[in-house]
């Protein structure tokens, strides 16, 4: 079982004193890395005003550079301004495959101070039924503590 309250008190620790998104996205995607287990990519993307994500700091394989919103589950979870927990990558409708060896998947939106969207987290996992309720209670809140430690405009 991952321990996120280590996860989040790791965060709050590397973000102090330091307000820029892009190093406290990239410590943070690192910090994911290290710290969950059967995962293949951790990282984020940032909402353009062109209305698409684009690739930011992350951990694992190449991955996709621009998705548009409402397409896959990082698109889903931006439309719906809800975080995706996907069993099964397959049976999403639209999954975009940026790896073929991802089989679960979750997606939590990123805000900012004003409550809009500035992008997601990304974590898949090449393991069926990966994440649960636990992780998405965990990860949400790891998120809550990237948004309030960012200037992200």
């Amino acid at each position: 079982m991952n321990n996120y309250e280590e996860l989040c008190m790791s965060l709050k620790g590397i973000t102090t004193n330091e307000r820029h998104r892009i190093p406290n996205m990239a410590n943070a995607s690192a910090i994911l890395w290290q710290g969950l287990s059967e995962i293949n990519w951790a990282g984020f993307y940032t909402l353009e005003s062109e209305g698409y994500l684009l690739l930011a700091p992350f951990q694992g394989k190449p991955a996709c550079i621009r998705i548009p919103v409402g397409r896959g589950v990082c698109g889903t979870a931006v439309k719906k301004n809800a975080t995706q927990l996907v069993a099964d990558v397959h049976e999403f409708a639209g999954h975009i495959a940026c790896d073929s060896a991802s089989k679960s998947e979750i997606v939590i939106p990123l805000h900012d101070k004003n409550g809009r969207i500035v992008g997601v987290l990304d974590i898949d996992s090449p393991v069926t039924n990966r994440f649960t309720e636990t992780d998405r209670t965990g990860l949400e809140e790891f998120a809550r503590i990237l948004e309030e430690a960012c200037d992200w405009e």
